[in-house]
């Protein structure tokens, strides 16, 4: 299975056994300081950027799984995943077993972090990223940084760019992510990595160029 992010959910422990097998596989979490997020959650590559913002919730669970839109833990219905967001929560909730590959831990902690940063950026800064994107587009680009940008790109409509529709956007908002990830986890490939080696240094480009214009401190 791969890895999908991005999936809006809400919460919903379940009733019965499924209630007590969901709460046997979740663990109390913490709340930490932005600027201790990376390192709380044991990204071991050091970020070029500072976070910084109000605290954020980080919990850990087993065998997370997207069912009808709701975030669930246990065995039971549903798509697999392993890492979910609640922005105005300000919670994140990752699968304990990422602990075990710190490369992977990495790729989809920072993921998910980017989508506190992208929804804090201004304007300007995503119609920016949204216009790079453009011009991939245009070029022919296929292909991308995380499975959950690919697949958004599979299903855009040849007019969803310039109508600016909610495919659309909600495709720039994961490729922003999954470009995050895949330029500070330190991992040199991915079978994710499907973008062609010639759209990406434009990218990385664009994106180190908004960190410098942030004075190397990005809001979450």
């Amino acid at each position: 299975m791969r890895d999908r992010f991005g999936v809006t959910l809400s919460e919903d422990q379940g009733m019965g056994q499924r209630l007590a097998e969901e709460a046997r596989e979740r663990r109390q979490g913490s709340t930490v300081p932005a600027e201790r997020l990376a390192a709380e959650i044991g990204i071991a590559s050091p970020l070029p950027v500072r976070l910084q913002g109000a605290p954020l919730r980080l919990e850990w669970g087993r065998h997370l799984r997207a069912s009808r839109g709701k975030l669930r833990f246990g065995h039971g219905p549903g798509m697999p995943i392993h890492a979910a967001s609640f922005l105005r929560e300000r919670r994140m909730v990752l699968d304990r077993e990422l602990k075990s590959d710190p490369g992977e831990l990495a790729r989809i902690a920072l993921h998910e972090i980017f989508h506190f940063v992208w929804i804090r950026l201004n304007n300007r800064d995503r119609r920016r990223w949204e216009l790079l994107l453009l011009e991939e587009t245009s070029a022919g680009a296929r292909g991308e940084l995380g499975w959950s940008a690919e697949m958004r790109r599979a299903a855009l409509r040849p007019d969803d760019p310039h109508r600016r529709t909610r495919r659309w956007r909600e495709y720039v908002c994961e490729s922003f992510c999954d470009t995050a990830a895949w330029l500070f986890s330190g991992l040199r490939s991915h079978p994710e990595f499907t973008l062609p080696s010639r759209f990406r240094p434009a990218r990385r480009r664009l994106l180190r160029t908004l960190i410098l214009e942030h004075h190397n401190t990005l809001r979450i």
